[in-house]
């Protein structure tokens, strides 16, 4: 928008439903992360990198692409995976294909790990998520994620990494 242009306020409608999503944002990873601490000791996001990693092929990633299914910076990802590397969940080594790159795997710990914390976080994101919703608005939830994140993040792994 150019100095010229005048802004294209919220209307009253629009306004509405923007807080009420804007709180969603806050608050749904809040309720989810207070979960995943009182039953598995760990941040959602210490659970989103090991799940991720669960479901790579050989339970490997360069951490280059963890960091863009975590939607998170090298810098904050390599943080969170020495403290994972310290619980003995995850092992770091040169990609032996580039040495510019560094490989993130889950161990068999870190496995048992996500397998152990998975039944309750599911409950919570059921409970959270999909049991206020119909299938209807589900689907539509998802038609809506989509949409927001193809404008947020045009070539975000999110994008692709769903593809029907």
């Amino acid at each position: 928008m150019d100095d010229t242009e005048a802004p294209r306020w919220l209307d009253e409608e629009q306004q509405r439903i923007w807080y009420l999503f804007a709180y969603a944002l806050i608050r749904l990873p809040a309720t989810l992360d207070t979960q995943m601490q009182r039953d598995a000791g760990i941040s959602q996001f210490e659970y989103m990198v090991l799940s991720s990693l669960s479901m790579a092929p050989d339970r490997t990633y360069r951490m280059s692409v963890l960091a863009g299914y975590t939607a998170s910076t090298l810098a904050r990802l390599g943080n969170v995976v020495t403290r994972l590397e310290r619980q003995g969940w995850v092992r770091r080594t040169p990609d032996p294909t580039d040495g510019r790159y560094t490989l993130a795997t889950l161990t068999d710990e870190g496995w048992d790990k996500v397998v152990a914390a998975a039944p309750a976080h599911v409950a919570e994101v059921q409970r959270t998520i999909f049991d206020p919703l119909t299938k209807s608005q589900q689907r539509q939830l998802g038609v809506i994620a989509e949409r927001l994140l193809k404008a947020a993040d045009p070539d975000g792994p999110l994008n692709y990494a769903f593809d029907r």
